[in-house]
Order: structure tokens, then C-alpha cells, then sequence
């Protein structure tokens, strides 16, 4: 098995080669990699700016695979089933955030290509409580992103409930996905870039915002729900 390891911050991820892929445990799930993202995040591992990696370490949290081996317990996912991994790859499900619904804060969490080998591999473990099936409208490059921006950008539009005005602060890859979804929704989307980043503000419109401008600039109507 092929994988491109991060040995240190501030180093260049090196190839390695196994002999075999590893076999998944009670509760897991063994996916052949179809595709993995590149997400902001990564970045900020292998720049050291993330505290105590696991190290040597397989980097990457946006995959799309297929399931090629299940481990004991494993009742949900089937072999064969074409799965996204994503960020958070595990949680205790006991404490006050995961008995609460908001186990992304839950203290105990690990996440994957961070504590947990991720997808720059040919093949990578998943718990399948943290895995999604696929819908086959998306191929697999579509569906990568999805797995990291798209969910973040989902739960920001969850927490803002029926808002008929929407504002994004920072327009970048979960924002440019989320004004795509409140628009589908009908909401008015004003989107926030860095202080004269006019490209960024035109892409915004182009997507559908009625409004962009700098973060230091107040929008044009009130936000919230009216």
C-alpha cells in the first residue's frame, strides 16, 4: 500500500510503500481511496501550526472511497458501499457535547489526518459512525469537498435556522458552497471577504449573494430573521 507520510512539521510529505493495507477493528470499516481533498487545514499540519499530531502521520480528511473490508460490529456500511470520511473521525459519546448533539466540540475527539491516518493513501481505516454514504449524483472529486467545507458550511446554515438574510463572514471554500444552498433555499446571502479582496466579492455575486463587500464594511440591510 502506497501512502504519503508527514514525518515532521515544516517537512515534505514522503512516499511510503507497505506490503499490505491494514485491517480494519471492532467498529471500523477498510476503504480503498478514490479521492482525497486538499483542505485548508492540512496545510496548517504540516506548517506546524496544529499542536501534538500523531507523527509519522497520513494526512488528508475529505475521502470518497469504497468499502473493501468491515470489522466485527460493523452493521450500517457494507462492502462494496462508496463512502465519505470526514474531519471528525471519533468522539467518546458520553460527555455533556456528544449527549448534546454537538459532538464536533466533544474533548476527548479525534480527528482524522490528525490523530487518525487519512485518505493520502491508497487505503485508510474509517469508524463507521463517522462515515456518510454517497449519493451517486456526485463522482468522487465532486463529492471530496463536501466532506470538510460542505459540512461546515451546512451546520453555520442549520445554526441560522429560517433566516431570510444570511450574512458569511470569510468567503471561501464552506462559504462558496453554503451560498449556493441558502440560495436553493430561497434565503438573501451578503457575503463578507477580506478588506478589498474585489475578486473574491465578485465570485460571491456570481454565486448568487445579493451583497458583497470587505469585513470592515456594514452591509447594506439589517441581518437576521425579518
Amino acid at each position: 500500500m502506497r501512502a504519503m507520510l508527514l514525518d515532521a512539521p515544516h517537512e515534505p510529505l514522503r512516499l511510503t510503500e507497505a506490503a499490505r493495507a491494514p485491517r480494519p477493528g471492532a467498529g471500523e470499516v477498510l476503504i480503498r481511496v478514490k479521492a482525497c481533498g486538499v483542505c485548508r487545514t492540512d496545510l496548517h499540519l504540516v506548517d506546524g501550526e496544529l499542536a501534538n499530531p500523531r507523527l509519522p502521520l497520513v494526512p488528508g480528511h475529505e475521502i470518497i472511497g469504497t468499502v473493501v473490508e468491515t470489522g466485527i460490529g460493523v452493521e450500517r456500511i457494507r462492502e462494496g458501499d462508496r463512502i465519505g470520511v470526514p474531519w471528525l473521525g471519533w468522539t467518546c459519546g458520553t460527555c455533556r457535547y456528544c449527549s448534546s448533539g454537538r459532538e464536533n466540540l466533544c474533548e476527548r475527539a479525534r480527528f482524522t489526518g490528525y490523530q487518525i491516518d487519512g485518505g493520502y493513501a491508497e487505503y485508510t481505516i474509517a469508524n463507521e459512525r463517522y462515515c456518510f454514504t454517497i449519493p451517486p449524483v456526485f463522482d468522487d472529486i465532486e463529492a471530496a469537498p463536501l466532506l470538510c467545507a460542505g459540512l461546515i458550511g451546512f451546520r453555520a446554515l442549520r445554526l441560522a435556522g429560517d433566516a431570510q438574510r444570511v450574512g458569511l463572514y470569510g468567503f471561501g471554500a464552506a462559504a462558496h458552497i453554503a451560498v449556493q444552498v441558502a440560495r436553493h433555499r430561497g434565503q438573501q446571502v451578503f457575503a463578507f471577504t477580506k478588506p478589498g479582496d474585489s475578486a473574491g466579492q465578485e465570485f460571491a455575486r456570481g454565486l448568487g449573494a445579493i451583497w458583497a463587500g470587505g469585513s470592515d464594511v456594514p452591509p447594506p440591510e439589517a441581518l437576521g430573521k425579518h
